[in-house]
């Protein structure tokens, strides 16, 4: 097959055969009357159903992570949808586990996030834009929470909130440098109390977060009355729950809680729910879908983002130490392509055979392999395959996976959908029925926060040290005083090295991690260390997607990945 003759991803999906949602709810014994339809192919099921369900026995559960992403792609979610349905091919019941695309990278440099080829969730348009409206219900509850803090101020401030000390911005679903520092109030005190604040986006909320993170609206409630929103002058810190916020918060977030039930172009399902980035927060799906997913199926294949150094990281001391998790098998992508950019290969020359530079971009794989194997897991590394990719250039990979006695795995589910990944997915369980997982985390929880830091830094990033300036070491003190001592951390990087540095790649050595800022995420239940020039609210690119995505003149989206 020629490039010319490649369609596109939403030209694949436009032809696809999709299932009525309540047939693929039924291969996972859900009841209709526990569907919300959103259409004929998208559903919620319902938090009853979940509570219903045995919580004994649950089904293995299948980590996806890749190498350190590079502009070459490596095709993470992609390789989650094709190891679904080859499992589901070789006769074990398997559902995928995914987070919501965010509109931000769609319209941006990164397009959509339902996978690729003949390897996506469906319908490929809704998911990658409005979906069942959860990220439309997380800024809303998010803004309420603003808005609330700015009437607070304008109606006496019987809190005492000192209007420099406020810590709650507000949010959007889009990347806009511009609005990362605004004034808000402004035109006189009919407008409010002049102060200044700024967006993320809204997939680094901290409602996100804790919406990903809660398994029931009760624990949703109370968490999101932990929230922080400022301190007052003599820094005594003031909550959601205080504004009396998190009722109305919880109201909003009702429905988007339950998770959403799709399904993959092979008519398997799929649970798409949630979606907080890796990069900046602890990118994995609602623990909610996850948990219902490995009482129904067998198998359940999730994805955690970016590089295993951000992801998986954050998905194995965040997401499973909080949910009673435990993943029984790593798979690890990587693709000839990537690594070559890794070994030193400028981008335009990635379709020439360049064995030695695979060579030498083995050194990220290899960073990875070390660190995942560190917390006692199995890991399979899966070789996503271009057909750009040669021979030699495969054996490369093989032979140092053999070398460290690691399977690796060539996969063609891209062009090939589950049949490609059959192979795949019978490595997979080989190693999730030899149980020989020792799983522990990085860190006790117990650790003192800054140890914590470094800890990740040196023994994940493989960096020489952590630094701050006396102002941040102040507010780490500061928050172990307060009782956060306890709370595991989230650490905003760059996603293009183990170092700060995105120009970085490989493995760096002999580096330090520079921590600008840290803040406590209370309700989520961690605290965010900023690194680098890591930045909260994305910009868009020079040329971004949205310049070409459109519509036709039969109502057809184009140009959407």
């Amino acid at each position: 097959m020629t490039p010319h003759t490649v369609p596109s991803d939403i030209e694949i999906a436009s032809q696809a055969k999709m299932l009525p949602i309540e047939k693929i709810a039924a291969r996972l014994n859900i009841p209709v009357d526990d569907l919300d339809h959103y259409g004929k192919y998208k559903a919620k099921v319902g938090l009853d159903f979940f509570q219903r369900q045995s919580a004994t026995a649950p089904g293995k559960l299948v980590l996806v992570t890749a190498i350190s992403p590079t502009p070459a792609g490596e095709g993470k979610t992609t390789t989650t949808v094709g190891l679904g349905d080859g499992l589901n091919r070789i006769g074990k019941r398997a559902t995928i586990c995914l987070r919501e695309p965010s509109l931000g990278p769609c319209f941006g440099m990164k397009g959509g996030a339902a996978g690729g080829g003949y390897a996506q969730v469906m319908p490929m348009e809704d998911i990658n834009l409005h979906f069942t409206g959860d990220f439309h219900a997380i800024t809303s509850a998010h803004n309420l929470l603003a808005a609330m803090v700015d009437n607070h101020l304008n109606h006496g401030n019987a809190l005492g909130i000192d209007p420099a000390r406020i810590v709650w911005k507000r949010v959007m679903d889009m990347n806009d440098r511009a609005l990362r520092q605004i004034v808000v109030g402004l035109g006189g005190t009919a407008n409010g109390v002049c102060h200044e604040s700024g967006f993320d986006i809204t997939v680094a909320s901290e409602v996100m977060a804790i919406f990903c993170l809660s398994q029931s609206l009760t624990e949703l409630r109370d968490r999101l009355g932990r929230i922080i929103i400022g301190y007052t002058r003599d820094r005594k810190a003031v909550t959601a729950s205080q504004l009396k916020a998190n009722g109305a918060m919880t109201v909003l977030l009702r429905d988007a809680l339950k998770p959403n039930l799709v399904q993959t172009l092979e008519n398997n399902p799929a649970f798409v729910h949630g979606g907080p980035f890796a990069n900046i927060a602890h990118g994995c799906n609602s623990v909610l879908a996850t948990k219902l997913s490995l009482r129904l199926s067998e198998y359940t294949v999730t994805e955690a983002g970016f590089g295993a150094d951000l992801g998986a990281e954050k998905f194995l001391d965040i997401k499973c130490r909080q949910a009673g998790l435990r993943p029984d098998v790593v798979v690890l992508v990587a693709t000839v392509r990537a690594l070559k950019m890794h070994g030193g290969v400028d981008k335009k020359e990635l379709k020439l055979p360049n064995a030695s530079a695979v060579e030498s971009g083995l050194v990220n794989l290899e960073k990875h392999l070390v660190n995942l194997t560190g917390y006692g897991l199995p890991v399979v590394v899966a070789i996503n395959h271009f057909t750009s990719d040669t021979e030699e250039e495969l054996q490369v990979i093989e032979n140092r996976c053999a070398s460290l006695n690691v399977k690796a795995i060539r996969a063609t589910h891209w062009a090939d959908g589950g049949a490609g990944a059959e192979a795949l997915a019978s490595a997979v369980v080989e190693l999730a029925e030899q149980n020989c997982n020792t799983f522990d985390f990085l860190y006790p929880s117990d650790m003192p926060l800054w140890d914590k830091v470094q800890t990740i830094a040196k023994k994940i990033y493989g960096a020489k040290d952590i630094i701050a300036n006396n102002r941040v070491r102040a507010k780490f003190d500061d928050l172990q005083k307060d009782g956060f001592g306890d709370f595991s951390v989230c650490l905003a990087k760059t996603q293009y090295s183990f170092s700060t540095d995105p120009a970085l790649r490989g493995r760096p050595t002999g580096f330090d991690v520079l921590i600008r800022d840290v803040t406590v995420s209370a309700g989520a239940g961690f605290v965010v260390v900023l690194t680098g020039d890591i930045m909260t609210m994305p910009g868009l690119p020079r040329i971004p997607s949205a310049e070409v995505i459109d519509i036709n003149d039969h109502g057809d989206i184009v140009g959407l990945f």
